[in-house]
């Protein structure tokens, strides 16, 4: 256990948040999770049934994951079903037992989101235009959020609650730092030049023949949704133009930059104090006439933080200080010192040590750049109906585009073949490819709507599609005969290798069979986890072994990069001790290894839920 704790602590812990339901599926399609219509249900969690599209959005989901990584279709399918049935387990468990986020608690949370904000901020307009293309009410759309929410809420109960004893770090630390003394001989890679005969080339390639097979190739034709068409489209008079720059004016103003330094006198609350610290304020005043700011802010301020920089506070910003302060600073000249301002901290000298002026470009410099944004912003409406449709039609007419080209004004668009490592034009997007050689696609329906970075929208289709096929074996027979004489010297050194770890079983020390074998001892003292002597690989295999026992060495025989072999002989292990940059990382290591048992613990709970949960997977009839 403590093997496995060990290990996840060694990377960043993902945070236990949910794919919130409705969320991060980019808002298209949602209506998938309002009900199946009349269709018979996949599989049902008590009286919740999910329906075919239920379980391909799921599928969807868990792919984009994956994107750019090999994995097998039917088992990812497999894992977003049972994702899906997980949830809503969790989901019915939560709301059994009236755990509640309040409506404010997921209001804040939906603001917090990039698709309803514009510049880093809620949109009120964005996030009412979005829901309404999807048919959602507000308060349906915070309801979901809320769901959500109390399942995270949930999880995080569980993992956050567990700990972890002195005596279980004191054992993580001794199994990480632990360091052993290692022997070692390589045994190569030699190479075989004798030639196979025909017989054995034969039967070599009839055994490996998926080895040698031209690559799965697909050609498709789609339809595509533009922000950036539809923006061109859009006809902007002069007067809209000008009336969009001063409702936008701020994104071409460039804002006054304003530094300033201060030099300060505290008092506490006692009247004679304050009394002193103005006076003090009112003398340095005087003496500036004479000596420089920043000299005399490191001799005199109370603020010892920055008199040593001259009393430089940075940047203004407002909103940071107190209102007089900010006054004060407002309205100084650039190398203008303040009369004293008193804050409730005490009283300042502030002065303005670089300005820069604010500046808005006028509209005639920006007329292009305005015109873009109005055809964008004009669109987004327009983007999102047509999304919506988009869905719609393409599942309802599932054997061709030409409803869904109709409805976005477009002849389908070919494209030439591609595999699944690489393809041309859109085909080089791993999303496309991916949908491409997807089950449905292969079988001849359109593909779910796929986002293409956040202002496309494509709908795709097989046109033609070549299986992968065994090539003859004259034209690969080089390459069989390599991989022939490569087996042979791989056995060979498996043979070596295995004779060196039988006679050290007998008996003999690794110098002496080593010196039969013409092969070169190597050793190592004291290896680390984390040490460079060897590769990581090998290294992690070290580890792996036994402890050596009454005095004998343990024995293993692990892969070199080369392709030949290593035997290692473990001599001794030397037990871990927690050094004193360990004690000053314990708390972040206790609190790693708290996480990893609560995860455990979580991984325990929603699987007991799932055993007692009522889970019907409904035979599909074909």
């Amino acid at each position: 256990m403590l093997l496995e704790i060990r290990e996840k602590v060694q990377g960043v812990f993902a945070s236990i948040i949910l794919i919130l339901i409705c969320v991060l599926f980019g808002l298209w399609g949602i209506q998938n999770y309002l009900g199946g219509g009349k269709e018979a249900p996949v599989v049902s969690v008590g009286d919740k049934d999910f329906y075919q599209r239920d379980v391909n959005q799921a599928y969807q989901q868990y792919a984009q994951n994956l994107a750019g990584m090999k994995f097998d279709e039917e088992t990812v399918k497999k894992q977003a079903l049972e994702k899906l049935v997980r949830d809503e387990v969790l989901l019915q468990y939560v709301q059994d037992q009236n755990l509640l986020v309040s409506d404010d608690t997921a209001r804040e949370f939906v603001q917090t989101l990039e698709y309803f904000q514009k510049d880093g901020k809620f949109d009120k307009t964005q996030y009412q235009t979005l829901l309404g293309s999807q048919g959602m009410s507000s308060a349906e759309f915070v309801n979901r959020i809320k769901k959500a929410l109390v399942m995270e809420q949930f999880q995080r109960a569980v993992v956050d609650s567990s700990f972890v004893t002195p005596s279980e770090i004191n054992s993580f630390f001794k199994i990480q730092n632990q360091t052993r003394d290692v022997e070692y001989v390589a045994v190569p890679l030699t190479p075989v030049s004798q030639q196979p005969g025909d017989e054995e080339i034969s039967a070599y390639y009839q055994q490996h023949q998926d080895a040698y097979q031209t690559e799965e190739k697909v050609a498709i034709e789609y339809v595509e949704l533009s922000l950036d068409k539809l923006a061109a489209e859009v006809k902007a008079s002069e007067e809209q133009l000008k009336a969009y720059y001063e409702e936008q004016k701020v994104q071409f103003t460039t804002k006054e930059r304003r530094k300033i330094s201060h030099i300060l006198f505290a008092f506490s609350k006692d009247k004679s104090a304050d009394d002193q610290a103005l006076q003090k304020a009112l003398k340095a005043k005087q003496d500036l006439k004479t000596k420089d700011f920043a000299a005399l802010a490191a001799e005199v301020s109370d603020d010892k933080l920055t008199a040593k920089n001259g009393g430089d506070l940075g940047l203004f910003n407002v909103g940071v200080m107190e209102k007089a302060f900010e006054d004060a600073a407002s309205n100084l000249k650039l190398g203008e010192v303040s009369e004293p301002v008193k804050s409730a901290f005490g009283y300042h000298l502030i002065k303005v040590t670089e300005l820069i002026p604010g500046d808005v470009k006028p509209y005639e410099a920006v007329k292009a750049e305005v015109t873009k944004a109005y055809q964008k912003a004009q669109a987004e409406a327009n983007f999102n109906t047509l999304a919506e449709k988009l869905a719609a039609v393409s599942y309802e007419n599932p054997d061709s585009l030409a409803a869904a080209g109709k409805l976005l004004g477009m002849e389908a668009i070919k494209t030439p073949e591609f595999t699944k490592a690489e393809g041309a034009g859109i085909a080089a997007e791993e999303k496309i490819r991916a949908a491409a050689f997807s089950e449905d696609v292969l079988k001849g329906s359109n593909s779910e709507p796929l986002e293409i970075g956040n202002e496309k929208l494509v709908v795709l289709r097989m046109v033609s599609h070549q299986p992968a096929a065994s090539k003859e074996l004259k034209d690969v027979k080089a390459q069989v005969i390599a991989a022939i004489q490569r087996d042979k010297a791989k056995q060979q050194a498996i043979a070596t290798a295995d004779k060196i770890k039988q006679e050290l079983a007998a008996g003999k020390t690794l110098a002496q069979v080593a010196e039969a074998q013409h092969l070169a001892v190597k050793k190592v003292t004291a290896l680390t986890r984390n040490a460079s002597d060897l590769p990581a690989a090998v290294t992690q295999e070290i580890f792996k072994i036994a402890k050596p026992q009454a005095g004998r060495p343990s024995v293993a025989v692990v892969d070199e990069v080369g392709g030949g072999k290593l035997v290692l002989s473990i001599n001794k292990v030397n037990e871990g001790v927690m050094s004193d940059s360990d004690k000053s990382k314990q708390a972040v290591i206790a609190k790693n290894i708290a996480s990893a048992f609560g995860k455990a613990q979580l991984e325990a709970v929603l699987n007991a839920l799932q055993t007692k949960a009522d889970i019907a997977i409904h035979t599909q009839k074909q």
